[in-house]
């Protein structure tokens, strides 16, 4: 039996969550979850000038968004620097890294001649191989004994096997002068000490990936399998940025796209399972695997995530969609519903879901539902109401009074005005409309009359009459 599988997403928290950051965190999570395995969720805040617990929570409340639930509590790398010291002293003590008193004044003279004389300007420090005896007592770093010879081969399952030269290594720095140690040494400690088999990462980490399995082979650590994914890209095909327009989880949130919707198309940015566009979280973690990542960048389309935006809203439990929408709008700043709002959008929904690709459409369809007597008419329902034929909007809520209030029998009523004023139903309509909603696009008329009830319907064809 295999080990089981543990994935992480380990984000800085410098700003929100991007939306790279999300796929990438995706991407774990179902390679985790597809197989029963675990799914960790690391700060890296050792950037302590632009780390934010402001951040941090951002982070968190873009994963819950997300639905990406993760095992046991966030990891803090920062408070593990003393375990990540220790580290780098075994390796000290073992020969396998020495301390290194070259100044930074030293360190860009030897750069500087190394250029003159067209020589690689990586770092070779004098002290690598220096008894201890002639160590002088002052500021000194801790480097890795980088191998000299030979070449590297990072055995990656979505790029393939990758090949370094380790001539192409320096002598990596894993504690600073003041004993903090740096970026790389932390990773590899921390992924190792939280049982990670799989680091799923975005392909600009590819080049990290040499020099930290300087830092596992040293130790003797098993090497994690390695799948660095194509980063996303914008229409244009240019990197993602403020300039393709939203950046942050939040944003997408704020716009009004449903969670499950998003997840399916972070899922297909760059990843696919044969022509599948629309799928379950079920499905994608059944089928999720690194074959079918491609190794070119993925291009961000508005209107595919609108198309699967859609169809997500479609096939949503109405428990389901209200929640969202209620998340939905306090996150966007506007006012919450009403009981008597959230049972009438409840008792809408059937009508409301289809052909939605977000909530603000779902709710701007629903505007019949949520609004109290006087109706306020836009300008199109005016002229719409102008034109309505005279005495029809008073002989139809006569007609009303009595009818069942069914579809058919609504039907029925309204089609025998209109063949009584020998006219088609369609143009009775676009005057119903604005007398029931103030709107010109909504749903059905008859829709909105079951949805509404008798009384509330009669009551607003009243209004549009008298106005009229």
């Amino acid at each position: 039996m295999s080990d089981p599988v543990v994935t992480r997403f380990a984000p800085s928290p410098t700003g929100f969550l991007h939306i790279g950051g999300a796929r990438t965190a995706l991407f774990n999570w179902l390679y985790a979850r597809g197989r029963g395995g675990k799914f960790l969720l690391r700060i890296e805040d050792t950037d302590r000038a632009r780390s934010t617990p402001e951040a941090t929570e951002a982070i968190l409340q873009g994963m819950r968004w997300l639905g990406l639930d993760w095992d046991g509590e966030p990891v803090s790398q920062i408070a593990r620097a003393e375990r990540h010291a220790e580290v780098a002293h075994e390796l000290l003590a073992q020969g396998k890294a020495y301390k290194c008193f070259s100044t930074q004044d030293e360190i860009a003279a030897f750069r500087e001649e190394a250029r003159t004389e067209g020589r690689s300007t990586l770092f070779r420090s004098p002290w690598r191989d220096a008894d201890p005896a002639t160590h002088p007592d002052a500021p000194y770093v801790i480097r890795i004994k980088a191998p000299e010879t030979g070449q590297t081969v990072i055995n990656d399952r979505v790029q393939g096997d990758v090949t370094i030269g380790n001539d192409q290594l320096d002598d990596m720095v894993l504690l600073r002068g003041d004993g903090s140690p740096v970026y790389m040494l932390a990773v590899v400690v921390d992924d190792h000490d939280m049982g990670v088999t799989h680091v799923i990462r975005g392909d600009d980490h590819l080049n990290n990936a040499a020099r930290q399995m300087m830092i596992y082979n040293a130790l003797g650590w098993p090497v994690p399998v390695w799948a660095h994914i194509p980063l996303i890209h914008g229409p244009d095909g240019k990197k993602l940025s403020k300039r393709h327009g939203a950046l942050g989880t939040k944003e997408y949130q704020t716009m009004g796209y449903p969670a499950a919707g998003m997840r399916n198309y972070l899922a297909r940015l760059g990843w696919s399972h044969g022509d599948d566009e629309f799928f379950s979280d079920e499905q994608a973690q059944e089928w999720f695997d690194f074959d079918g990542i491609g190794r070119s960048p993925a291009r961000f389309d508005f209107k595919k995530l609108d198309h699967l935006s859609g169809q997500h809203i479609a096939t949503m439990s109405d428990a389901d969609l209200l929640r969202e929408i209620v998340d939905y709008l306090d996150t966007a700043g506007q006012p919450a519903l009403t009981t008597g709002q959230h049972s009438q959008l409840k008792k809408a929904m059937y009508c409301l879901k289809d052909r939605a690709r977000s909530f603000p459409e779902l709710l701007e369809k629903g505007h019949f539902s949520l609004i109290q007597r006087p109706i306020e008419l836009d300008e199109k329902a005016l002229a719409a109401l102008a034109k309505a034929p005279d005495g029809m909007l008073s002989e139809l809520t006569a007609q009303l009074q009595s009818a069942s209030w069914s579809r058919d029998n609504l039907e029925a009523a309204l089609a025998s005005i209109a063949e009584a004023r020998g006219t088609k139903f369609g143009k009775l309509a676009s005057p119903l409309r604005a007398a029931l909603a103030g709107r010109t696009v909504t749903p059905s008329v008859f829709d909105m009359m079951l949805v509404l009830g008798r009384d509330e319907t009669l009551n607003r064809l009243n209004d549009a009459a008298n106005r009229a």
